[in-house]
């Protein structure tokens, strides 16, 4: 661990969603603390028709939203 970071706990609440363009929640696909480092998260979109979604990542303090097209 770097100087100062002793028994600081390198975990964080990660929440990785899926919704319509209604807002409505489609799928959640990481919902639980997680140690820092880099993830792949695969969404398996067959059930779901073409149209607009937005992906929202939420991990500790930071928060990302973005627009996916799925085109079938």
């Amino acid at each position: 661990l770097p100087a100062g970071q002793a028994g600081v706990s390198s975990f964080g609440f990660v929440s990785v969603k899926i919704f319509d363009v209604l807002g409505r929640e489609v799928a959640t696909l990481v919902d639980e603390a997680r140690p820092a480092g880099m993830y792949t998260v695969r969404w398996d979109a067959s059930s779901r028709p073409s149209g607009v979604y937005i992906c929202r990542l939420r991990a500790g303090n930071f928060f990302s939203a973005k627009k996916m097209i799925l085109m079938k």
